[in-house]
């Protein structure tokens, strides 16, 4: 199987990467890294795929199959597609559940209307981008277009910092200081192994599926304290979590999914994100890992990187500050006691 991947060094591209490699494909890279970085031996095409001239090294050659995992601009996913859509046999687009018309019906279901089009030629912000650029490869490559929507995404090289955020935060905790957990220990979580979605887009493509597919791990699969317990035994955390009403955290200003990552409050507009029929993908044969294992690879990779080189492999800007974190605890710390002198 020869494949092409749109991207390929970081994250869902290299993992897509690896796990093509591991089952013997021939792979071709295209996207701006000279550095070389990822994973194996593949063939890497370099330059900026906003620019045709750039992207005009693609033309005349063929591929069994493309998966594109870009995330800007629609129009230059338009462009692609139309340039390879006479010279591959499928065409793979990572999405995003994003792309659906928020706020989402619950379950969320494949059936679900996409975010309606921007006005004007150009999209701007990321949920956009990536609705009008299914609607270009759908267009483009009919039935041979297949339609990835993963929500959250965890696991090994992850650098938009979710998951690591946790691990380095309890693995920072000295002994029994609080460790700020939002909300309840049983507020669902469902998201994807990086893993897992790479081994689905090759087995739908090598399948030849079309069509959308939610990928979320089914509800019951994983829970926040079942993250956060998994966190802290896998880094040896001395810290002690405790466990915030998400009421009156959401009062307090803390952003849900940027300043504590993975935390989406169980009411509000951003809810549906962990209520995700996930039945069409599991049926045509997406599969999920435990979270324990998830949890763990991403911890051994974190511990592979070089302090100094920690700014680069992960994304830590918007992160709670450790100041802030502080404050708001004793602030709950007071409210519960508040509460007590009422109650008396």
């Amino acid at each position: 199987m020869r494949l092409l991947v749109l991207g390929g060094s970081v994250f869902v591209g290299r993992a897509v990467v690896a796990a093509a490699l591991a089952r013997g494909w021939e792979v071709t890279t295209f996207n701006w890294d000279r550095s070389g970085r990822g994973p194996g031996e593949v063939e890497r095409l370099t330059g900026d795929r906003t620019d045709p001239a750039d992207l005009a090294v693609l033309r005349g050659r063929s591929w069994d199959a493309v998966v594109d995992t870009w995330a800007g601009r629609a129009e230059a996913v338009r462009e692609s597609a139309s340039l390879l859509a006479g010279s591959v046999g499928h065409y793979s687009y990572v999405s995003s559940l994003m792309a659906y018309h928020w706020p989402v019906p619950r379950p969320l279901t494949e059936a679900a209307p996409l975010r309606p089009p921007s006005p004007g030629s150009r999209t701007e912000d990321y949920p956009a981008r990536k609705a009008a650029a299914e609607r270009a490869v759908v267009e483009v490559m009919g039935d041979r277009a297949l339609l990835s929507r993963p929500g959250l995404v965890l696991g090994p090289w992850e650098h938009p910092g979710r998951l690591p955020r946790w691990l380095l935060r309890m693995a920072s905790a000295t002994e029994g200081e609080p460790v700020l957990a939002p909300g309840s220990p049983d507020r669902g979580v469902q998201y994807v192994d990086v893993r897992d979605l790479a081994q689905w887009i090759l087995h739908a493509a090598g399948q030849g599926l079309g069509g959308a597919y939610n990928l979320s791990c089914p509800p019951g699969h994983a829970t926040m304290g079942g993250l956060l317990d998994a966190c802290a035994e896998v880094t040896g955390s001395a810290g002690r979590l405790v466990r915030v009403d998400e009421r009156w955290l959401a009062g307090t200003g803390v952003v849900p999914w940027t300043e504590l990552p993975v935390w989406v409050p169980a009411e509000g507009e951003g809810a549906g994100i962990y209520d995700v029929d996930p039945g069409v993908g599991i049926a045509a044969g997406a599969r999920y890992r435990p979270l324990v294992e998830t949890v763990a690879d991403t911890w051994a990779w974190l511990r592979r990187i070089p302090a100094e080189k920690l700014g680069r492999a992960v994304r830590t800007t918007g992160w709670l500050p450790a100041e802030r974190e502080e404050q708001v605890l004793r602030a709950w710390q007071k409210e519960k006691e508040e509460v007590v002198r009422r109650a008396r």
